[in-house]
């Protein structure tokens, strides 16, 4: 049967962290590399739901006393060169890391910390 794949377990390659990348977590390429955290924008249409992503954004990097400002936009044109299509979203050093939901502040210093 091995024509068709069948009786074999595919194995896929599960991300590994939030940047979804497939390397392994210690490996480079993957946002919790220990990379430093340079820039953080907040991708939105200006609604609520962006507006309080934004203010959780700005609350995690309080708390984690990080030295970034952080961007709100909501250019359409800006948002879509991204390549966004739900938000709000979260863009850290350039890598969109999520997209389409509004996170707690304490979910954000988890990724943000990684």
């Amino acid at each position: 049967m091995a024509l068709f794949n069948l009786g074999k377990k595919n194995e896929e390659k599960k991300p590994c962290c939030c940047c979804q990348s497939n390397a392994e977590k210690s490996g480079s390429g993957c946002q919790g590399s220990g990379e430093a955290v340079r820039s953080i924008k907040v991708l939105g249409a200006g609604c609520p739901a962006c507006h309080t992503q934004y203010e959780n954004v700005k609350e995690a990097v309080k708390n984690l006393g990080l030295k970034v400002e952080v961007e709100y936009i909501t250019d359409m044109q800006k948002v879509t060169e991204y390549g966004v299509m739900s938000m709000p979203a979260i863009v850290v050093n350039e890598k969109v890391l999520t997209q389409g939901k509004v996170l707690k502040a304490s979910y954000i210093e988890k990724l943000l910390d990684k």
